[in-house]
């Protein structure tokens, strides 16, 4: 699906996310016009799901973060449609991830500090349907975050 020059713009547009569209082109050795092509191809082809910003969360003054592995009342059966429609609800609730096993969804928790991280698993996590089991893990520290791919 993707020939060389689709890799090489993959590759730099990884690399310098915010480099402008000129300098992309020269970089990964096409015309302006064929970039703009071959990123709206790629768009459509869902290849690139679009541009975002990364926020660093501390520097927002959000210093605690908690993942949350639950257990879900299997027996029921909208537990998973259920519980992550409500998940979503959560403002605080910055990723949410389903599994197979004995862990059915893992939430990630943002807050300011302990006593609004306890406000925000009394009052909004525990609230959520279908719940059997939680185990909370504190985060220490990111050791690596990266979505690059090696095109």
């Amino acid at each position: 699906m993707l020939d060389d020059s689709d890799r090489r713009i993959l590759r730099h547009m990884q690399a310098e996310p915010e480099m402008p569209a000129a300098d992309l082109a020269e970089r990964a050795g096409v015309t302006s016009s064929t970039l703009a092509r071959r990123l709206d191809r790629m768009r459509s082809a869902g290849v690139l799901r679009g541009v975002r910003g990364v926020i660093n969360w501390p520097a927002l003054g959000y210093e605690v973060e908690v993942s949350l592995r639950i257990t879900l009342d299997k027996t029921q059966g909208r537990a998973f449609d259920d519980f992550i429609e409500g998940a979503r609800a959560v403002p605080e609730v910055i990723e949410i991830q389903t599994f197979l096993g004995q862990v059915d969804v893992r939430l990630s928790v943002i807050a300011r500090d302990m006593p609004h991280y306890q406000q925000v698993y009394r009052d909004r996590v525990l609230t959520l349907p279908h719940i059997t089991d939680i185990e909370a893990l504190m985060h220490v520290a990111r050791l690596k975050t990266d979505e690059t791919l090696p095109l």
